[in-house]
């Protein structure tokens, strides 16, 4: 069994090519992906619990890490290849909002036990992430943006969400920290309530009961997993190797063979 952990931080960072070289030393035995730049940190890494235990404690001596948000969960395979730290501009890219600055400004954080609560009262439920990661799985009533990118949740504002200035909304995304720059941006274009949910989807799933949770399907997630459920159990979810969509039970029919063309590339093939 392996373990796994997301984590990031909005920090301002300097001497980012020394911390890369201390953060390879202290992840030498793990694999995944750490980004850093001049705003902070954001990754998941994974190895046997050890030693990633091990790694945490260190990353967590630096002292801009000494408050990381971080959240655990398992894998019954390796979900990485090899360990990658990079330097990037921006730790989760939004280019065109680049001045929306979470450190300064970000909505209100709801914790997953009152989350359900929130769902209750607001007037729009926005799923920051991806089309094909809203379409394994969301909250009932949860807008899909219909993006491909991050960076496009912006124009999606710009021309969809406008009208909600003055009501509340709430945000959510996986781990949570997409949701830092979204919130960051709405409030810096005169939003004024913008609540999101602290620790993502993934925080919500680990400590809701399936009992109370009003979560729908599967958490897409970008390692082997490919899914996680309630509990953050590994999901039946599989990932076409042809146009690496995450496939979930409605998506198959009796023909699909893994490894072989899905529908979606079959779309793309038409279109």
């Amino acid at each position: 069994m392996f373990k796994v952990v997301t984590l990031y931080k909005f920090i301002s960072l300097t001497n980012l090519t020394i911390l890369q070289q201390q953060l390879q030393t202290i992840c030498r035995s793990l694999t995944g992906t750490l980004l850093i730049a001049p705003e902070g940190i954001n990754g998941t890494i994974a190895g046997l619990p050890t030693a990633l235990e091990q790694a945490m404690a260190q990353i967590q001596t630096i002292p801009f890490f000494q408050d990381l948000f971080y959240q655990y969960s398992e894998a019954t395979v390796k979900p990485f290849c090899r360990l990658k730290v990079r330097i990037k501009k921006e730790i989760i890219t939004m280019t065109k909002a680049a001045a929306a600055q979470p450190m300064q400004l970000r909505g209100c954080h709801v914790s997953a036990k009152d989350w359900n609560a929130l769902l209750d009262e607001a007037a729009l439920i926005v799923d920051v992430r991806n089309h094909y990661e809203h379409r394994i799985g969301s909250f009932t009533a949860a807008l899909n943006p219909n993006t491909t990118y991050f960076s496009e949740f912006p124009a999606f504002v710009d021309r969809h969400l406008t009208a909600y200035k003055q009501k509340p909304i709430a945000l959510f995304c996986t781990g949570g920290i997409r949701c830092e720059k979204a919130s960051a941006y709405m409030c810096m274009v005169g939003f004024q309530e913008v609540y999101q949910l602290s620790g993502g989807i993934l925080q919500y799933i680990a400590h809701i009961p399936e009992s109370e949770t009003k979560w729908e399907g599967a958490c897409f997630v970008f390692d082997r997993r490919v899914a996680l459920k309630q509990g953050l159990a590994e999901s039946d979810t599989l990932l076409c190797y042809g146009c690496r969509m995450p496939l979930a039970a409605a998506d198959l029919d009796e023909q699909y063979q893994p490894g072989k063309q899905c529908k979606y590339c079959s779309n793309k093939a038409t279109a």
